[in-house]
């Protein structure tokens, strides 16, 4: 997706607490990266066409009451960082998928 985004000069996001997810579930063995999370990182970071989006207050206002549907604190706010830049979200995470939550890309 980077690449065609970097081909397209098409911007494409990402909320910061999804590094932290990826790391985690990298450290914990739950997610595998075909070379390693830190190799992902290092393309994220290089990538010209990333941006990375930090927590903001708006943000963190928007997050709360998506916990009533989505359990996990860290995908809440990757739904309220999706939604409050208006960005469809990349995600194979079904529960949010099926929430209708966000705008997901196909």
């Amino acid at each position: 997706m980077l690449r065609n985004a970097d081909r397209n000069s098409e911007p494409v996001a990402i909320a910061a607490i999804s590094l932290l997810k990826m790391a985690q579930l990298s450290h914990r063995g739950l997610a595998e990266f075909a070379h390693g999370v830190d190799a992902v990182f290092e393309m994220l970071e290089t990538s010209p066409a990333l941006k990375t989006l930090p927590l903001t207050i708006e943000v963190a206002r928007e997050a709360p009451p998506l916990s009533a549907v989505l359990r996990d604190p860290a995908d809440c706010l990757i739904v309220a960082t999706a939604r409050v830049h208006e960005l469809r979200l990349l995600t194979a995470d079904q529960r949010i998928v099926d929430s209708n939550l966000a705008h997901i890309v196909d």
